[in-house]
């Protein structure tokens, strides 16, 4: 899934900032942006450690997919409270694009994981059988 929504993170990232630049000026456009950023890189974070996890064992993959998410929270409160520190950045603009580009991605993830394409999702690559098509 990090393969199928990788070439929209520059181009939604560029979008959030123009219309943050539009709305409330650069600095609200970089907030924004960075927002897309985090986003993405909880959206990585996640996919990578839940693939490594399922490597291991199911007991592991729970324990990554419950617990990851709250250390992925943590440290997305934790890039709020260090951004805040600086004088240019806008909560507001971060959150304006943090939320529906969660909530986007979310969407996103239903989509591919719904129907045929689950099965493409989780064959094995290195399987000589494969799904067929």
């Amino acid at each position: 899934m990090i393969r199928r929504i990788s070439p929209f993170a520059f181009p939604v990232a560029f979008a959030a900032f123009a219309l943050g630049a539009l709305v409330g000026g650069t600095d609200a456009g970089w907030s924004a942006a960075i927002a897309i950023v985090v986003v993405y890189a909880n959206f990585v974070a996640h996919g990578s450690s839940l693939a490594l996890a399922a490597t291991i064992s199911p007991a592991v993959l729970y324990a990554v997919g419950l617990g990851g998410f709250l250390v992925r929270l943590g440290v997305i409160v934790l890039v709020i409270a260090l951004l805040q520190r600086t004088e240019w950045f806008s909560i507001l603009a971060f959150i304006a694009a943090l939320i529906p580009a969660t909530i986007a991605l979310l969407v996103v993830e239903m989509k591919l994981l719904s129907g045929r394409m689950q099965a493409d999702l989780w064959a094995d690559p290195n399987s000589r059988r494969g799904v067929t098509r």
